[in-house]
């Protein structure tokens, strides 16, 4: 499998510019982390953690030092891991694909944030995510999944209607980003094309990147081939809604929103992971 470029890498001015990201998706109250925390005590769930995609480690980080999880850390973005060591040090970082990757021993949940899980386009590509966390999960063990919905796009296109501006300004230069979404039907992917300026008269970057629509009765469907049974799925609150999460939220019995949460097991028993959590 190392004859396939690794999902999202290289080519994209945020992953590639680790600094330039947590500028332009800043998160001061660590509203993601601490939903994924909301949601491992909930399911009780022991302290070994795999975070895939862990980006530049901001969340992996702080759930091993305020929540005091084992975290290991996987993204196939270099620069990502290599900041994530040297700004969020502390979990184990590791340069590697989601879909072969090979860590040592075995982890009792696996977190996937921020639409990680769809950069694996094909049906093929995702069977090798889900086989790659049966092989590194403990029986019982849980995966934690935040992401955009496909089911968002049944009907609605206000994401798609015009273009999206953004700026950001890094060490004194203000760069902006036109950012056009459309939706390719036959591969059922969402396909962005993104064109970064800066006020230093460098030339402009034009980028491209897309994201696999999931819909929630096919992801259930995909996990339970895989072995999985789906807790939860959800569209809000969570760290990117609006409103966002906050501590004591319940999730809503609803799957329309832009964004979807998954939390699913893995076939076999909790109590061992449990009762390594409370000892």
């Amino acid at each position: 499998m190392t004859d396939r470029p690794p999902p999202a890498a290289g080519g994209n001015l945020l992953t590639d510019t680790p600094e330039l990201y947590e500028l332009r998706f800043p998160d001061p109250g660590f509203t993601a982390a601490r939903w994924a925390e909301s949601v491992l005590r909930e399911h009780r769930c022991g302290p070994e953690l795999l975070d895939l995609g862990c980006g530049t480690g901001r969340d992996a980080a702080w759930l091993h030092r305020a929540a005091g999880r084992a975290v290991t850390g996987l993204d196939s973005s270099a620069a990502m891991i290599e900041h994530a060591r040297t700004h969020h040090a502390g979990p184990a970082y590791h340069v590697g694909d989601m879909r072969d990757f090979r860590l040592p021993g075995r982890f009792d949940a696996a977190l996937c944030l921020d639409s990680a899980l769809l950069h694996c386009h094909t049906n093929d590509d995702l069977d090798a995510v889900f086989g790659r966390l049966r092989r590194h999960l403990r029986p019982g063990g849980l995966l934690v999944a935040e992401m955009r919905n496909g089911a968002f796009f049944l009907g609605r296109t206000e994401l798609l209607d015009a273009p999206r501006t953004d700026t950001v300004t890094r060490g004194g230069t203000t760069l902006t980003s036109h950012t056009t979404l459309r939706i390719d039907h036959a591969a059922q992917l969402l396909r962005r094309t993104r064109v970064w300026t800066s006020d230093d008269g460098a030339p402009a970057v034009t980028q491209h990147s897309a994201w696999r629509l999931l819909f929630p009765q096919e992801l259930r469907f995909l996990l339970a081939a895989n072995g999985f049974t789906v807790l939860a799925l959800y569209d809000r609150p969570g760290p990117r809604t609006e409103p966002p999460w906050a501590e004591g939220d319940r999730p809503a019995d609803t799957a329309e929103g832009d964004r979807i949460h998954l939390v699913a097991r893995l076939a076999g028993s909790a109590s061992k992971g449990a009762s390594r959590q409370r000892s």
